[in-house]
């Protein structure tokens, strides 16, 4: 009997090829570049599962050119590039790879946020054009951290272990979120729950950990940016449409906030031009969870994904669980 065939759109990592190649026949794209859109097609047509990336669009498209494709597994938390509904309609079962990134995640939020509060890039660049002519008292100010107060808007996971990490820095919380997590987590972490209005009103720093939703797209625009302290600082690890980038641009120049860090983008790859040549602003290729142990859990988590629904089982990262469920 023949073992199921599988398109992944990225080598992966050796844990998880093990893992695929133990159960499938497994056609790996291997070129550097990400695949492009007809060789996705073309590749994916006689495919029974799929491993894919943020770069690739699992839409109706896609699902009519693979008659037989039961699984799209994505490696990655963020799974807007997902149509669900569509994978439901067909019989495929949607998967991503949720918890393991959350503290590697948080890790590279605080990064961006000491970053751009204390001017590392620009000092970086400095000292590598060979201009530093040595230490003087009012050279690159930048922002204490320490006591200030931390916004963080959208309290799940990621959202609760960048709050934890604040408390080293004797930081006020403020959070907001769409739910409450309850009075207990509240009391573990020293973070209060206040409308968004109020968090952008009073943070030092805002940090980004919410889902693209429709609710969520373009978050922080014009008129919340306006809410902002002209000293406060925004940092933004979830998804890249969530901000308007050129109400962004606008904002900065205007004066209207102190600074920004981005690891995601409104168009990835591409960024707004009006964010590229400021010193205000940090700018990172979406390298949140990038470290060898998180990506590599990830690749495995997503092969894991896979295996499950071919022996059988609810794979324990479904986004449809119904649609395994009534092949079982």
């Amino acid at each position: 009997m023949s073992r199921p065939r599988i398109l992944s759109t990225r080598p992966l990592f050796e844990a998880a090829r093990q893992l695929l190649n133990q159960h499938f026949d497994v056609d790996y794209w291997t070129a550097p570049e990400n695949i492009g859109r007809d060789e996705l097609l073309r590749r994916v047509a006689d495919k029974d599962g799929l491993v894919c990336l943020l770069t690739s669009k699992v839409n109706e498209e896609l699902l009519t050119a693979a008659p037989k494709l039961r699984i799209a597994a994505t490696v990655s938390v963020g799974f807007d590039h997902i149509d669900v509904a569509a994978c439901t309609r067909h019989g495929v079962v949607a998967t991503n790879t949720p918890g393991v990134l959350d503290n590697t995640t948080a890790d590279f939020a605080w990064t961006l946020l000491m970053a751009i509060a204390r001017r590392v890039v620009e000092g970086e660049a400095w000292m590598r054009a060979g201009t530093w002519h040595g230490w003087d008292l009012d050279q690159l100010l930048g922002a204490d951290v320490h006591g200030k107060t931390l916004g963080v808007l959208g309290f799940g996971r990621i959202g609760r272990e960048v709050a934890k990490r604040a408390s080293g820095f004797s930081m006020r919380i403020l959070y907001h979120d769409a739910f409450r997590p309850g009075e207990e987590v509240e009391r573990e972490l020293h973070a209060e729950f206040v409308s968004r209005e109020r968090l952008l009103a009073e943070a030092d720093f805002v940090t980004l950990h919410v889902p693209l939703l429709p609710e969520t797209r373009h978050l922080i625009s014009e008129a919340t940016l306006s809410q902002m302290k002209p000293t406060a600082y925004l940092i933004n690890t979830s998804r890249g449409p969530v901000v308007d980038e050129a109400a962004l641009a606008v904002a900065l120049d205007a004066g209207k906030i102190a600074g920004v860090a981005l690891d995601v983008f409104e168009n990835e790859p591409k960024v707004h031009p009006g964010l590229l040549n400021r010193k205000n602003v940090v700018l990172t290729p979406h390298i949140a969870s990038a470290s060898i142990e998180t990506r590599t859990k990830m690749a495995v988590m997503a092969a894991e994904n896979v295996i499950a629904l071919f022996d059988g089982k609810r794979p324990p990262n479904a986004l449809n669980p119904q649609v395994s469920d009534a092949r079982r």
